[in-house]
């Protein structure tokens, strides 16, 4: 079977030499760190569709732990109910040892939820905007102000403070819906896909937002479906089909993919993945745009094989090379059935 690598998990416009890589030490310690979050078989059905399907794991303090998967695998369900904006079908989770289900207010006072969906109000200042959501969370007037100041030199929007949101560019809301997640304090952080559909910049300073926020000591769920941004987690679960297929470090998680990679860049590409899936020792074939990545039990066999076959029904190879493992070919290997 062919994976589309694009219609999988996506590659963001991040360079890879410029990503900073999670934090190794905090990674390290984290089982020192007390349990923020403790998922226990949880699950959501709509009718006859199960979005969630009996998914488990724990977030420690100091900790970003990454949900990624491809659209519709059930991450944004997964964030409505450990939110409380969603009640579980089955199972339970507890956020700071309360139970989502049946502590309802107080998992509210400890979160701060930063959505797909901008909430905002774009006939307010970003100012105006930070002190309503500051007083439905009753913060305290002089603690407000205090941490609106703190809030929008966090989010680059100091400056901008007494602009109205109708003015700002998509990014800019993007950042702003972060603070105003944030003025309450909360001790987790719930980030559904933030940088969906923001500029390379943008998306920068939301990452470095992130990091800030871990290093501080808070619990961080990050949902993605952008390869380069699990690579900044400490923890990655992939998740399809509303069940978790693997948890662990990125750096662990590529080292497991069995075998090699090949890169072969050819075309026609789809008729080159049609025939070289084929051969006995390629075990799985990803498509990344103009290239096909091979998983393959031994390089030589297979390169050999590659050639021989792209003879025979006239593909043209333009390059061939081993590689090492991403996190979309990890997660290919997971979901792809054997041969």
């Amino acid at each position: 079977m062919t994976t589309p690598g694009a219609g999988a998990l996506s590659r963001s416009a991040v360079p890879s030499e410029s990503r900073p890589r999670a934090d190794a030490s905090a990674t390290a310690s984290k089982s020192m760190q007390p349990v923020a979050v403790r998922v226990s078989d949880l699950r959501k059905r709509y009718e006859t569709i199960e979005a969630v399907r009996g998914i488990s794991f724990e977030i420690h303090q100091g900790e970003v732990f990454g949900l990624l998967g491809p659209n519709g695998a059930g991450k944004t369900s997964t964030i409505s109910m450990l939110s409380t904006q969603m009640r579980p079908t089955a199972g339970d989770a507890t956020v700071f040892d309360h139970s989502v289900t049946s502590d309802v207010v107080a998992v509210r006072r400890v979160i701060g939820v930063v959505p797909q969906d901008l909430a905002l109000y774009p006939k307010l200042t970003a100012a105006e905007n930070m002190r309503f959501f500051g007083r439905m969370y009753q913060v305290p007037k002089h603690e407000l102000e205090k941490r609106l100041d703190e809030l929008l030199g966090l989010v680059g929007l100091d400056t901008r403070r007494d602009e109205y949101v109708s003015n700002f560019s998509g990014g800019m809301k993007r950042r702003l819906n972060i603070a105003v997640s944030l003025v309450h304090e909360p001790k987790l952080i719930l980030f559904d896909e933030p940088t969906v559909g923001v500029d390379p910049q943008s998306r920068e300073h939301i990452f470095t937002i992130v990091s800030r926020l871990r290093a501080g000591g808070a619990a961080i769920l990050y949902t993605t479906h952008y390869m380069e941004e699990a690579e900044r987690c400490n923890q990655i679960a992939f998740i399809s089909k509303g069940q978790i297929l693997e948890i662990g470090q990125p750096a662990d998680l590529r080292n497991q993919v069995t075998g090699k990679l090949l890169e072969v860049e050819c075309r026609p590409l789809m008729k080159a993945s049609h025939y070289f899936q084929k051969i006995p020792d390629v075990t799985g074939i990803t498509v990344y745009g103009t290239t096909l990545h091979l998983n393959v039990k031994e390089e030589a066999s297979v390169q050999s094989a590659v050639l021989r076959v792209a003879k025979e029904q006239q593909i043209e190879i333009i390059s061939i090379k081993p590689i090492a493992a991403s996190l979309e070919d990890v997660f290919a290997t997971l979901t792809e059935p054997e041969k």
